[in-house]
């Protein structure tokens, strides 16, 4: 009976194995378990980025797309990936467990990498190649049941990758014991060296990878991705004895719609709240009540009860005689629906953030193909850019959970040194600073070419592309601050049964900027083109752009949006105490 009684107090609650017995501790979770999601990070992100940081070359040259139809295309992949990371935490969290969905989508990820080998490896499933002498059948865009296979390919890789996305950084940190100081320190670090790793991968993908489908053929491009997402299956396996899963538990989305309708429905019939939600605001007794005789339940529960006076309106779900069966909801559904509600401000203000973002991969690279890339004997490829934020996020990574934050721990002696809102507010701001940088270095690269007299020239302007790097470094550390302090703060203060969902919001908020990108550079052209007849970013070549104007108004828009941050974190109250003592 002891023995048993001792087993029962080592399982995690809510938490099982791979043969659905179970979890217990010591056993199962902790970095061991977190080393195996870090390492299949690399594998997977390179396969991706590989892929998409030079699919638009692929496009145009070998598929004979126009240069917009490419980037349009280009576009649309990478924004339905990320967005398809909503679906993978969605069913994570709702029908199948993080380790689940992971492996269905890997396996997704490499059939579409599959077909896109085969068909770049054989003439007869492109497009003929151009022929200048025959105008003929000079540059025949792909169609038919070629485009077909192109765009299956194309999108069974998108629809792993979001799956990945949605799925891999939650069973990461489902693997740490939230209730012990250690366990959250651990889950900290973990989501540091995810976005390490993910720089890791992206590196390998924009310099050896690229070079490969540039100088041997886009069938060795793709095959090692495929090679890649291949064999991540088999490193991500070899954890599976020391992985805890979280059961799923239900559909979170019909939750959140049956609270929304029987709040509505009960105020538009004036029925009151139950005695339950009305003690649960007025008698704050009732919280130590049901607190089951543990302090860190009476902390959770007091959170509970801010959130329960915030958002009032939604207590009216909760009734004794529902108006149906099917919309009858308990205080525990209402309130996780208020923390999602509460949760949302603090993404939508992160959308700007990756706006900018979106320009490193634009008007960044073009800028830079007008200056001298030449490092020495060695001639830097503009689209290489991408380098220097990517070396930098794995530069400041480490010096970040290894030095800044427990300098922070021990100037504020909170467990946390920096709280997940300030990290993400250091993002914001150098996202201003670096569109101010970008401003003003594009002062200094059209002041070059106007004194050189190349302004209508296409010859490399006498300026190193390296004033280019600064840009790329701010928002490099604007990205690292964010992404991790947005995929930490996502996954602790959602409910645990939206957890892998609210982690994939961060990679919503990542394809909302690329779009909201293309819709600001329409919008501006737009306005400028009938107000001064001729548009900002238009012209012969970049020279004739209004670029430094572009990158003030960037730098203004980024600096509003996070006035609008600071009201909400203003407002925002942590779910957990845990975060800000």
């Amino acid at each position: 009976m002891d023995q048993e009684e001792q087993q029962q107090l080592s399982r995690w609650e809510g938490y099982v194995d791979w043969r659905n017995r179970p979890a217990l501790k010591g056993k199962h979770g902790g970095m061991v378990a977190a080393y195996f999601v870090l390492v299949v990070e690399i594998m997977e992100n390179l396969a991706y980025l590989a892929n998409a940081s030079n699919l638009v070359i692929y496009l145009s040259e070998y598929m004979h797309l126009s240069p917009s139809k490419s980037a349009n295309n280009v576009t649309n992949f990478m924004g339905t990936a990320f967005l398809l990371a909503l679906l993978g935490g969605f069913l994570s969290d709702a029908f199948f467990t993080t380790y689940r969905i992971y492996l269905i989508s890997a396996a997704i990820e490499f059939l579409g990498l599959v077909i896109l080998t085969v068909q770049a490896r054989s003439p007869s499933l492109k497009p003929p190649e151009c022929d200048s002498g025959n105008p003929n059948i000079s540059c025949q865009e792909v169609d038919g049941s070629k485009a077909a296979m192109l765009f299956i390919g194309l999108y069974l890789v998108a629809l792993g990758v979001g799956g990945i996305k949605g799925s891999l950084p939650a069973h990461g940190a489902e693997q740490f014991d939230e209730s012990s100081p250690q366990g959250r320190k651990q889950r900290s670090t973990f989501f540091n060296y995810f976005v390490f790793c993910l720089s890791c991968g992206g590196l390998i993908a924009v310099t050896f990878v690229v070079w490969i489908e540039d100088n041997k053929g886009w069938e060795w491009g793709f095959g090692i991705s495929t090679i890649a997402i291949f064999l991540s299956i088999p490193i991500f396996l070899f954890g599976t004895p020391t992985y805890r899963n979280k059961i799923p538990s239900g559909s979170s989305l019909t939750t959140i719609l049956k609270v929304l309708v029987a709040a509505a429905i009960n105020t538009c019939t004036s029925r009151s709240p139950s005695n339950a939600v009305a003690n649960l605001i007025t008698n704050p007794s009732i919280v130590n009540a049901t607190s089951e005789g543990t302090k860190e339940k009476s902390k959770e529960m007091a959170s509970t009860e801010t959130a329960t006076k915030a958002f009032s309106c939604l207590n009216r779900a909760v009734v004794k005689i529902p108006v149906h069966s099917a919309l009858e909801c308990t205080v525990k559904q209402v309130e996780e629906v208020k923390i999602v509600l509460k949760i949302l401000p603090i993404f939508a203000c992160t959308i700007m953030l990756n706006c900018c973002l979106a320009q490193l991969s634009t008007f960044s690279v073009q800028q830079a193909a007008t200056m001298n890339t030449k490092l020495g004997s060695l001639k830097v490829p503009p689209a290489s850019l991408p380098i220097f934020p990517v070396v930098f996020i794995m530069i400041l990574a480490p010096i970040y959970d290894h030095f800044i934050i427990p300098f922070a721990r021990k100037v504020t002696k909170s467990e946390m040194g920096i709280t997940h809102l300030q990290r993400i507010g250091v993002g914001l701001v150098l996202s201003i600073v670096a569109m101010a940088t970008a401003a003003l270095v594009e002062i200094k690269r059209k002041r070059v070419a106007t004194s050189s007299g190349l302004l209508d020239s296409e010859e490399p302007l006498p300026i190193t592309f390296l004033w280019i790097a600064f840009q790329y470094l701010f928002l490099g550390s604007a990205d690292l601050f964010t992404l991790a302090g947005l995929l930490e703060f996502f996954f602790t203060e959602a409910p645990s049964s939206m957890r892998s969902l609210a982690t994939s919001l961060s990679w919503a908020s990542l394809a909302m900027g690329y779009y909201l990108s293309s819709v600001v550079v329409s919008i501006v052209n737009t306005i400028t083109g009938n107000y001064k007849h001729h548009p900002w970013l238009s012209g012969s070549n970049i020279n004739h752009y209004q670029l430094e104007r572009f990158y003030w108004l960037m730098c203004v828009l980024s600096a509003v949006n996070f006035l609008h941050y600071l009201f909400w974190t203003n407002w925002y109250k942590y779910r957990s105490t845990r975060a800000t003592n």
